[in-house]
């Protein structure tokens, strides 16, 4: 028995989870069993105990980590280990002690709302298999707030043609509809049109997007064309799809809409994930009451 092999095969049929957060675990459990090894002299991680695994964190922290970073690797030797208490390797949960760290809460950054129109409605996309591509990928990203890793996994099937909605597909595989604006379902059937000529049928036949060679996309291409045509309009150093997640659920929630709706939309499990939301609102509304108020700062 392989028990970290177990754990990543556990998580990957039965739990379902997503291709990234499988290959997160995995990264996670290779660096702590790396440095059990190196400064234990222990070769399995099902062997460590609570010292080693405090250890393993402050050495973490002392190399410069990120806090929020820290808490996920936290998280999955937390996952790993209750997988091995259910399954009888252990009798004695060596996380018992373990807390995650304490954070300060940061924001969700953004795109304002002028220059993301700008960037989809005033910034001309080439007319060609490519150009309505990327465009497709900014404004699915933006126009519905779905994930990178939902947006890759889109498939064709997942587009319904009548009710104008797509179907996506979340984490801990739950579904949920999200509506399509006319101008978004539009691009869509030009896109797909563009396809089928592009790749004479030829390309990939399943997924919604795919790349210039016909296969499906993958993070990499997405992230690039999203990146590149970000810098056009923001000069926010985080430059990502999930910029976009924020941008959806910010201005959404700028113009009225219920948080409950945006939860839904967004296919957040609580509304406590959502409400970080009404920060950013918050946070804007102090500015514009700082620059508009005349009893406001003098």
């Amino acid at each position: 028995m392989n028990p970290g092999s177990d754990f990543l095969t556990h998580i990957r049929y039965e739990k379902r989870l997503s291709h990234h957060t499988l290959t997160a675990y995995a990264n996670d459990l290779e660096q702590f069993s790396l440095f059990l090894s190196a400064e234990c002299n222990i070769g399995q991680p099902e062997l460590a105990d609570f010292r080693h695994i405090r250890s393993w964190i402050v050495s973490l922290v002392e190399g410069g980590m990120d806090k929020s970073s820290v808490n996920r690797k936290i998280a999955t030797l937390r996952t790993f280990y209750e997988f091995l208490l259910r399954r009888k390797v252990l009798t004695v949960d060596p996380m018992v002690k373990i807390q995650a760290l304490k954070t300060s809460k940061k924001l969700p950054q953004y795109v304002e709302e002028k220059p993301m129109e700008m960037l989809l409605n005033d910034i001309e996309f080439p007319d060609t298999f490519e150009g309505v591509r990327d465009k497709l990928i900014l404004e699915l990203l933006y126009g519905t707030g779905i994930r990178l890793s939902e947006l890759i996994g889109l498939k064709l099937t997942d587009v319904n043609l009548y009710e104008k909605t797509i179907i996506v597909l979340g984490k801990r595989n739950k579904h949920r509809i999200i509506p399509l604006t006319q101008p978004l379902f539009e691009l869509i059937q030009q896109y797909v049109r563009l396809k089928e000529q592009e790749f004479s049928g030829q390309e990939d036949k399943v997924y919604l997007l795919v790349s210039d060679k016909g296969i499906a996309v993958y993070p990499m291409l997405i992230q690039r064309v999203v990146k590149r045509n970000l810098a056009l309009v923001t000069t926010l150093e985080k430059k990502s799809p999930h910029v976009l997640r924020h941008s959806f659920a910010t201005h959404l929630l700028n113009r009225g809409a219920d948080l409950n709706a945006i939860k839904d939309l967004l296919g957040h499990t609580s509304l406590a994930a959502t409400q970080i939301y009404t920060h950013t609102s918050l946070e804007q509304l102090k500015q514009t009451y700082d620059q508009a108020h005349p009893k406001a700062k003098k």
